[in-house]
């Protein structure tokens, strides 16, 4: 017997594996806040939905989380390698937008700890325990495993600052369509780390298809006022003071050329052949998004007059 239990631990076949295994590696961006960068994809049954960014900050007794990821068995596997860092409960989670790649995660910390959510009143009004979004009908089972819909336990609609052993974070909303219907964006002055969520992409192309290009730059201009020395955007690798360039040159560029396409009579039919944006062209999801936003963008923009 002692034989075959040695065999086994010399073959590996003793150590736990997930039905699906997300290898999961937490950033550390300072000493109180790790997170874990999605891939620069669309969630898929390889990827598992994990595919956009949620971090966690230590306030030195508990973990807070910005966002929780996109599936139960993902916000397992991320907290089990917080734990090998601190073993730390989770007392609240901060959900930026209703985009469920961000949120869904938050069963798991729910049921393990029945942390408190809080976040953008559009989770509780879009969804319900019935409900079965994008991530649902995309991911595998093994993925979406034990995944479900809770309700926020208090909803943010103006600027907010919570404090958690006395570690103080700042809680924005930005108070206009920008990335969704309702987006907030959080900072630690502490640390000067600002968590911009969606709200700021790079490395792929952002999706706008809920947005709006006036409500984004406004996001930007709140954004770039707060003094920050790390923003971690929603999804993109880079989390710098520079991690904002893209997704503002990105906005500025399409306001600027759709109301071009505007003036010169272009019409909806032709704008997408008129405008490309090629400085994106080699950022992942290019092909997938770019021609939609700017679509979406001369809906927007055609009657659109400066303030």
């Amino acid at each position: 017997m002692k034989k075959l239990i040695s065999s086994l631990l010399v073959l590996g076949l003793s150590s736990y594996t997930y039905a699906f295994d997300y290898n999961l590696e937490p950033k550390k961006i300072n000493d109180n806040t790790w997170c874990f960068l999605g891939k620069l994809e669309a969630p898929s049954k390889e990827n598992g939905g994990f595919m956009s960014n949620h971090c966690y900050v230590s306030t030195g007794k508990n973990y807070i989380l910005i966002d929780s990821g996109g599936t139960y068995q993902l916000a397992k596997q991320a907290y089990e390698k917080m734990s090998k860092i601190k073993k730390l409960p989770v007392h609240t989670i901060i959900l930026t937008h209703d985009h469920d790649d961000h949120w869904l995660g938050a069963s798991f910390y729910k049921e393990k700890f029945n942390s408190k959510l809080i976040g953008v009143s559009t989770i509780n009004k879009n969804y319900d325990k019935n409900s079965k979004t994008r991530m649902f009908n995309t991911v595998s089972k093994d993925a979406i495993k034990n995944t479900s819909i809770v309700r926020l336990d208090e909803v943010i609609e103006e600027t907010k600052s919570l404090k958690i052993d006395n570690f103080e974070f700042q809680i924005f909303p930005v108070g206009t369509k920008a990335h969704s219907s309702e987006d907030i964006f959080v900072y630690t002055p502490s640390t000067k780390t600002l968590f911009a969520s969606d709200l700021v992409m790079n490395g792929r192309i952002t999706s706008n298809r809920d947005g709006s290009v006036i409500g984004q730059l406004k996001a930007i201009k709140m954004l770039e006022k707060m003094d920050y020395k790390n923003l971690i955007p929603g999804h993109g690798l880079d989390t710098s003071k520079n991690a904002i360039n893209e997704t503002k040159q990105y906005f500025t560029l399409l306001k600027k050329r759709v109301l071009k396409a505007v003036e010169e009579d272009i019409g909806s039919a032709e704008v997408t052949k008129h405008i490309k944006m090629e400085e994106f062209k080699d950022k992942a999801l290019y092909e997938e998004l770019n021609s939609r936003n700017v679509f979406d963008a001369y809906n927007e923009l055609e009657f659109y007059e400066e303030e």
